[in-house]
């Protein structure tokens, strides 16, 4: 066959004709569900067959998804050709391999004896259970039989010792990929949960260790192949990741209502196969190690908690609680003991408890409630507690409310967790701070409510009070403390939002946060709340320099709370105020300019940062004794620091009036406008002191600020003050400006000016 397409580096055809030969030259058929993928494996065969005529002393063997005859529609091939030392095996396989890549077609593909295929599986793991899968296409069938049934039998008296070794490969993968079941965007294949994992519990089964392939793991086994298929028809190629902007189109292939429903579906198909692995992995080290045995070789109880025994490295209730009716609080209890002493849960007691375990009275016990409190407080062991519950419903007759809550998308691109995972992640980043508030209890219980008005019409802060005050009072708490649980769910956003938005030097700006919280308590609490929340987001959430500016606000409305005196505002830098001008200081992440007094200073600042790919989270403005001051807190957009030397130089040619810097600044401006959703501004007349407070929503752009700024220069506002805050790809920029601004018609020839500027 002549070559069809020019092949990459990598021996693979280019992806641009690939699929459209897949299908001419090989004749592969689309389509989603098992009886697609067969006969997608079938036109594979056919195809190979027509490549290596049968013959003695030869085999070519599918292994992976085509030897499963599992063939996503944009999948890769793995062959192995299987000889017994017949001369001119090279150029064989050059025969077979050559037209494979010139059909556009990914190969992974090995030349190997019986003994060469035993060998490698037997230093690598992941060749001993790619074995396991292998299938003839085409050749000597009975060297294929005595592959198969050697490479079987090798792995059944290999497979304990071999399996701690992959379990760390695949930890590693996990930590490299995620989980799925939690993840928004997450790796069908790869992460864990996924489809790779499905592969470690057949193995798993081969072995004989366990039946790690129930039904309900076959069913969701299913289900994600056929996710993967349709996400391959979807994108028209192969991609493992299921992407926000595929997932409609992907649920539309499958009949599932929405993008929505669809990541809700995989995340319970990989919750099974996770709990499965889980289980499987455990029945190995049991196996292996006869880890808890005593001198006859039977399994060890150790009384752990009231009702809870630890047997054979699992907990499972004492023969006094399963003998007697259970009290409502003992799946609690027993989560509890599976959270502190961080081991699993036996699946037969997990059914039990399922199945036999009272509803909780409302109000709860002391009891009930005071292991609620020890599950969140737990740490580390909280998750894989909480979600071995969650798998057998038993979260749901704690909290009716976590059915809607379940594998819930949060559309945010700073969310890395759907919602119910970032609930629990958050109690468990609020057991971090339990000794910095007077009541942990409520920290956690808060931490785990926070977000429970998401995915409800409204302001989930507001939407979510009277849900988490009901929670309370189911659980038993008094009123007073129901209700603070109920500030801590409206409020656990004030800090951020104002730490990063407003002016904390103005005297306004701590007044209105001390009046919200009310007590010094209430703000610890909240502070707490809010560290746990940014670590429950993700990395994007949180930074240092909000964590400064959050703490000082901390730090200033205590202060009025527990003096009654608003704290003056900060003195400028004495350095700014002496010396002959220009002043530029640069140190760590601020940048601070003096110049003569002249307007425009701020916007000719900011634009020389953005020239030196830098972006502005705060800006000052101010005059002091004739001087024109600015201090900018900065971070690198790209993540590179700014060379100081030229920016130094460029601030004090800029500050000075230099022409070829100025016009340097405005081609780099408008360049880097923006695109989106349209821009917005939103005013607050009761926001500060002495200014009006002006607040852009817009796309974020390099350079916004430069353009924004001088707008407003150009329009005559004083902008004493600005707040830069980046959400994803957008921005919420505050600036203070001087005066009152009272009359409708100069606000709108302002706003007008902001908006054509953005």
């Amino acid at each position: 066959m002549t070559s069809l397409i020019k092949k990459n580096a990598s021996g693979n055809a280019d992806n641009g004709d690939a699929n459209r030969l897949i299908n001419e030259v090989v004749g592969v058929p689309g389509g989603i569900g098992e009886a697609a993928r067969r006969a997608r494996a079938a036109a594979y065969d056919e195809f190979l067959r027509g490549l290596l005529p049968a013959r003695d002393g030869v085999a070519l063997m599918a292994v992976g998804g085509l030897g499963r005859r599992q063939c996503a529609p944009y999948g890769d091939l793995d062959l192995v050709l299987l000889h017994a030392g017949v001369p001119g095996t090279d150029e064989l396989a050059a025969s077979v391999w050559y037209p494979i890549w010139d059909a556009g077609l990914r190969l992974d593909h090995s030349v190997r004896t019986i003994s060469e295929a035993l060998s490698v599986a037997q230093d690598d793991v992941k060749v001993a259970l790619g074995l396991l899968d292998a299938r003839l296409v085409v050749g000597d069938q009975a060297l294929a039989d005595a592959l198969t049934r050697t490479a079987a039998d090798h792995w059944r008296r290999t497979a304990v010792r071999q399996l701690p070794g992959l379990r760390e490969v695949t930890v590693a993968r996990w930590q490299a990929h995620g989980e799925l079941a939690f993840l928004l965007e997450g790796d069908l294949k790869e992460a864990a949960g996924g489809l790779r994992d499905v592969g470690l519990l057949r193995a798993i089964s081969a072995a004989g260790i366990t039946d790690a392939l129930r039904p309900a793991v076959r069913a969701a086994h299913l289900r994600l192949l056929d996710t993967r298929d349709a996400l391959h028809q979807q994108v028209g190629r192969r991609v493992d990741r299921l992407v926000a902007q595929e997932r409609d189109g992907v649920a539309a292939l499958l009949g599932v209502e929405d993008g929505d429903a669809l990541l809700r579906r995989v995340a319970g198909d990989a919750r099974t196969v996770s709990h499965a692995l889980d289980d499987a992995f455990r029945a190995a080290d049991r196996l292996r190690s006869g880890r808890s045995r005593g001198g006859n070789g039977t399994p060890v109880r150790r009384p752990v908690a009231r009702d809870v025994v630890e047997h054979d490295g699992e907990l499972v209730l004492a023969r006094t609680a399963i003998g007697a009716r259970p009290d409502p609080s003992l799946s609690l209890r027993v989560a509890a003991a599976a959270a502190t002493t961080r081991l699993p849960i036996a699946r037969a007691t997990c059914e039990w408890l399922a199945a036999y375990s009272p509803p909780l009275p409302a109000p709860w016990p002391a009891e009930a409630r005071a292991a609620l409190t020890t599950l969140l407080g737990a740490g580390p062991g909280l998750v894989p507690a909480w979600e071995t519950c969650d798998r057998y419903g038993l979260v749901d007759g704690w909290l009716p409310e976590w059915t809607r809550l379940r594998s819930l998308p949060q559309h945010n691109p700073v969310h890395r967790y759907t919602l119910d995972r970032h609930l629990v992640q958050a109690a468990h980043e609020a057991s971090r701070h339990a000794r910095e508030v007077d009541r942990p209890d409520l920290l956690l219980l808060g931490a785990l409510l926070h977000d429970i008005g998401k995915g409800l019409p409204g302001d989930h802060s507001t939407v979510g009070v009277p849900l988490a005050e009901t929670v309370a009072t189911r659980v038993g708490l008094p009123a007073p403390e129901v209700a603070l649980i109920g500030t801590l769910v409206r409020l656990h956003l004030l800090l951020p939002d104002v730490a990063t938005r407003r002016d904390l030097a103005d005297p306004v700006t701590i007044a209105s946060v001390a009046e919200a919280v009310g007590d010094t308590g209430t703000l610890d609490l909240l502070h707490a709340l809010v560290c746990a929340d940014a670590a429950a987001t993700g990395p994007a959430a949180w930074s240092d320099w909000k964590g400064r500016l959050v703490a000082e606000l901390v730090a200033r409305v205590r202060t009025a709370l527990d003096t009654g005196v608003l704290p003056e505002p900060p003195a400028p830098d004495p350095a700014l105020l002496a010396g002959p001008l220009p002043v530029v200081h640069l140190t760590g992440d601020r940048v601070a300019v003096a110049a003569a007094d002249r307007r425009g200073l701020l916007a000719t600042v900011a634009g020389c940062l953005a020239l030196h790919r830098l972006e502005v989270l705060s800006a000052d403005a101010s005059v002091v004794d004739g001087r024109a001051l600015v201090e900018c807190r900065v971070q690198p957009r790209y993540g590179l620091p700014a060379d100081p030397v030229p920016l130094r130089a460029d601030l004090r040619r800029a500050v000075a009036g230099d022409v070829s810097v100025i016009q340097r600044l405005r081609g780099r401006a408008l360049a880097a406008r923006g695109s989106g959703a349209a821009p917005r501004v939103v005013w607050h007349r009761e926001a500060a002191t002495d200014a009006v407070l002006l607040e852009l929503r817009a796309a974020d752009a390099a350079g916004l600020l430069y353009r924004v700024a001088g707008a407003l220069d150009e329009a005559g506002a004083l902008v004493r003050a600005a707040r830069i805050s980046t959400l994803g790809a957008d921005v919420v920029d505050a600036f203070y400006l001087v005066g009152g601004w009272p009359d409708d018609a100069t606000r709108a020839r302002l706003e007008a000016a902001v908006l054509a500027a953005v």
